[in-house]
C-alpha cells in the first residue's frame, strides 16, 4: 500500500509543478509585420508573441490585418496576440 501512495503523491506533485512552470514561462515579444500606409506589405511593425493562444496577432482587434513574423525576409510566420 505504501509504494502506491508514494507514486500517487509524486505524480500529483509533478502535475502541479508542470502547470505552474507552463504559466510562468512567457516568451519575449516578437515583431510581426503588416502592410504600411504606402501599401508596402510586410513593412509596419506590430508587437506580437510566439506563445500559442486562441487569437492571432493583428494590427487591431478583433478584425484588423493579421501580422506575420519575418522568416528569410518573407512574412509567413504565424504569431499570436501578446498577453498584457
Amino acid at each position: 500500500m505504501m509504494p502506491f501512495t508514494f507514486v500517487l503523491f509524486i505524480g500529483t506533485a509533478g502535475a502541479f509543478l508542470t502547470t505552474s512552470m507552463q504559466k510562468s514561462s512567457n516568451a519575449a515579444p516578437k515583431d510581426g509585420y503588416v502592410t504600411d500606409q504606402n501599401n508596402k506589405p510586410c513593412n509596419q511593425r506590430v508587437s506580437c508573441s510566439t506563445n500559442f493562444n486562441s487569437q492571432l496577432c493583428r494590427i487591431s482587434y478583433p478584425s484588423g490585418e493579421q501580422a506575420k513574423g519575418k522568416v528569410n525576409n518573407n512574412c509567413d510566420e504565424t504569431l499570436y496576440r501578446p498577453s498584457n
